[in-house]
């Protein structure tokens, strides 16, 4: 079994400390994965007692980056010489237990929380939390008609970097912090990913994510040494006279933000970080907005049908949109909000 150790070297860019905290609790997550050859594709000779692999692996990663990890172990323990000579990695593909073709280019952590509300709609399923997701890997014969892409790291490079700029252009209206970063600075995002580095990512998505600084508050500011867990998301407060930090999250054009259903569509909006008559857009009015049934507006008196998840987190209602874009946003800049069912009798999942 692998883990991935968190690197704790000191920060190169001056964020809040409660922000770089919660950026790196996000960053360390990780998620359980057991992963297992089709032993219809096992080579001849292979030891079939071995053929399953266990990982930790990080949240904020993609399912390519773990291939030349899971090859080293197939090669050192279950297959021989011959076998060892014939397999071309660039042939993998990876399936979820029930047949289901993974998106090797969603984030791992996506994938998992995915998994986790489609295991909501199904009475019989296990309610075990952090049980390892199991895959299946394939070592020939890549549907590449369901693929579109070859699942390599470069094409997954490509689509974060897609998804960076797409993310960028929803924030601000425009791409110019994403296309105003050297070739050097883009490819340290990418290199802070496979390295699973903190710091070498944030050096540069510092200069692209809004910050958490509040443009219009008359909360005093926390004491310096406070990080604590329980630091609330700061609130704007419409009459305040404090000018407005055009790098801060609430001054956003909007928050990129998608919905995912179980087994459903993903769904996707424009979402403003501060509401029209002025107070900040919780996550509570943003569900409520969008999916009234499952979570009612307050003042109906009807409990929610379901929770959400971000970045397997179940996150209170009143959280602030802006503050998620800042803090819990996935490394291509996203907040993934994953909605499930709460099962009968349940409050929390």
């Amino acid at each position: 079994m692998s883990t991935y150790a968190p690197r704790h070297s000191p920060s190169a860019f001056s964020t809040p400390a409660s922000t770089t905290l919660f950026r790196r609790l996000t960053w360390e997550g990780t998620v359980p994965l057991e992963i297992r050859v089709d032993s219809k594709e096992l080579p001849a000779n292979s030891d079939r007692g071995l053929e399953c692999y266990y990982i930790q692996a990080p949240r904020v990663s993609y399912l390519p980056l773990l291939v030349p990890e899971i090859k080293r172990y197939l090669l050192d323990v279950v297959f021989d010489e011959a076998a060892a000579r014939v397999i071309k990695e660039e042939d993998w593909w990876f399936e979820s237990e029930e047949g289901n073709l993974l998106k090797w280019h969603w984030p791992i952590g996506l994938i998992y929380d995915n998994h986790t509300i489609s295991q909501s709609t199904r009475p019989n399923a296990s309610q075990a939390a952090f049980t390892p997701l199991r895959l299946i890997l394939h070592l020939a014969s890549p549907p590449t008609e369901k693929l579109l892409l070859a699942p390599s790291a470069e094409a997954c490079k490509q689509a974060f970097m897609g998804q960076l700029k797409e993310a960028d252009f929803i924030r601000w209206g425009n791409t110019k912090r994403m296309t105003g970063l050297r070739k050097a600075e883009q490819d340290g995002l990418w290199e802070g990913i496979k390295e699973h580095n903190f710091d070498e990512y944030w050096r540069v998505a510092s200069k692209i994510t809004p910050t958490t600084a509040p443009t219009r508050s008359h909360s005093p500011p926390p004491p310096p040494s406070s990080t604590s867990l329980h630091t609330r998301p700061p609130s704007a407060d419409p009459g305040s006279s404090g000018g407005p930090d055009r790098d801060g999250a609430s001054s956003v054009r909007n928050v990129p933000v998608r919905i995912y259903l179980p087994d459903g569509p993903v769904l996707q909006d424009l979402v403003p970080p501060v509401l029209d008559d002025g107070p900040m857009h919780t996550l509570s009015v943003f569900l409520s907005t969008r999916l009234p049934l499952l979570f009612p507006p307050p003042e109906t008196g009807k409990p929610a049908l379901a929770y959400a998840l971000i970045q397997g987190v179940p996150v209170p209602p009143e959280a602030e949109m802006a503050w998620l874009c800042a803090c819990m946003a996935g490394a291509d800049g996203w907040v993934n909000v994953c909605v499930g069912l709460f099962r009968e009798g349940a409050r929390y999942p």
